[in-house]
């Protein structure tokens, strides 16, 4: 799919390591941007503008990591007619899917032949010492990645591989244990956020979300000063090309998270 020389096309801010996937095979990467103002929503003048003649690959997330937005359906459908006029094979992350609270929302590889669909257990299942993972594409181009991963991986732990076997036939257990950990969650950081003027944030429907300061200070002091003092972790934004923003997990325990935004709220009410 990817060849020495060719160009990956990734969205901004976006999740780095897919990036450098791309350049360990020798690939460039160029970016698009995703913007705050519009909800992380994809615009397909946007990504026209961005591609090039060695454009290869447009790599998406869905639900978009770092901010967790999920795309409305129309965003998905408009981008098959370009990447098929280009031969251009379009990348969607969907590890957060499965967490989201809506109903039952099909792998964008289902829409546009275009599209290669990737998840796994680790993220919506919460299972990731697992290290379980799928993709669903065309066969010629499941049978390229199955024939990369066995050359990678070789085979992996037995134990891992039977219980990973087990959960593929209590997904729907799985999914609504997720989801029952996840509603009272985003419940807690939305009453969060409202108590806070200084941050802004798009709704996320993952168990991430992506707060950044209104006035648009660095957020890496803020981020270091929090762990220093409280031992709570965010992810600084700036490893996701926002360095006013940082990124809060939801998916966790309802406790742990309500002690997180507690040290967060001691934090952000200390001088900047």
């Amino acid at each position: 799919m990817i060849e020495p020389g060719d160009e990956v096309l990734v969205e901004s801010p976006g999740y780095d390591p897919l990036a450098a996937g791309a350049r360990m095979l020798g690939a460039s990467v160029r970016s698009f941007e995703r913007r705050f103002e519009e909800g992380y929503d994809l615009d397909p003048v946007r990504i026209a503008a961005a591609l090039t003649p060695r454009t290869r690959v447009v790599v998406i997330t869905n639900p978009h990591n770092p901010s967790g937005a999920l795309l409305p359906a129309p965003a998905l459908d408009e981008l098959p007619t370009l990447l098929e006029r280009r031969g251009i094979v379009g990348l969607v992350d969907e590890v957060y899917l499965d967490a989201t609270p809506r109903a039952c929302i099909p792998p964008a590889a289902t829409r546009s032949p275009a599209f290669v669909s990737t998840s796994s257990l680790t993220k919506a299942y919460g299972l990731s010492s697992l290290r379980c993972g799928w993709a669903i594409a065309l066969p010629e181009r499941t049978s390229r990645i199955r024939r990369a991963r066995d050359v990678v991986d070789g085979s992996g732990s037995i134990v891992a591989e039977t219980l990973a076997a087990q959960a593929f036939g209590s997904l729907e257990k799985l999914r609504r244990r997720a989801r029952g950990i996840l509603e009272p969650n985003r419940g807690l950081f939305e009453s969060f956020l409202a108590s806070r003027p200084e941050l802004e944030c798009v709704s996320p429907a993952a168990p991430i979300a992506f707060p950044r300061f209104r006035d648009r200070r660095d957020a890496g002091p803020f981020v270091e000063r929090l762990f220093r003092d409280s031992g709570v972790a965010v992810v600084p934004g700036s490893f996701f090309g926002a360095p006013d923003q940082f990124r809060i997990s939801l998916g966790g325990s309802t406790a742990d998270l309500r002690e997180g935004l507690e040290a967060l709220v001691r934090a952000l009410n200390l001088p900047a």
